[in-house]
């Protein structure tokens, strides 16, 4: 799994007019899915991103998770969008190849499984809707931007 995670004040997903999943201050995460990942991995993934320290404490350090985003316990949210995309070759020419990214059944499945994760975390999580075309609207705080593999 490949996920681009960006430090937001306020992210949003639109399909057509529909506002289909947004978050405050938190994460935007855009994931993409192999064909070797499984449900395990969705898993170990939601577990690290949710306890990266990216966010800033009170000596302006990054010391906080998204989990104790506010210092006070209570935890921020997450805007999760599946991005196939994530998996595009351009090595060879200019068209990328999505060879590298999972079937849509499969990935579905373990998109489904890293949203489920999360929010047994104790996360709110608004999602985008999978295989469909979305607009995502952010305001990038920082900007704080990770990328991560498992």
């Amino acid at each position: 799994m490949r996920a681009v995670i960006q430090r937001v004040t306020q992210a949003s997903c639109t399909v057509g007019t529909e506002t289909t999943g947004q978050t405050g201050p938190g994460l935007l995460v855009l994931l993409g899915v192999a064909p070797e990942d499984t449900v395990q991995t969705a898993h170990k993934l939601a577990a690290k991103i949710s306890r990266l320290r990216i966010f800033n404490d009170d000596a302006g350090k990054m010391n906080r998770s998204v989990l104790d985003l506010d210092g006070s316990g209570r935890a921020g949210g997450i805007l999760s969008i599946s991005q196939f995309t994530l998996y595009a070759d351009t090595r060879a020419g200019n068209r990328p190849s999505f060879i590298g990214a999972a079937p849509p059944e499969h990935a579905r499945t373990l998109y489904v499984a890293f949203n489920a994760a999360l929010r047994d975390l104790g996360l709110s999580v608004g999602e985008g809707r999978f295989g469909e075309h979305m607009v995502i609207s952010l305001s990038n705080d920082g900007p704080v931007t990770i990328t991560l593999e498992l």
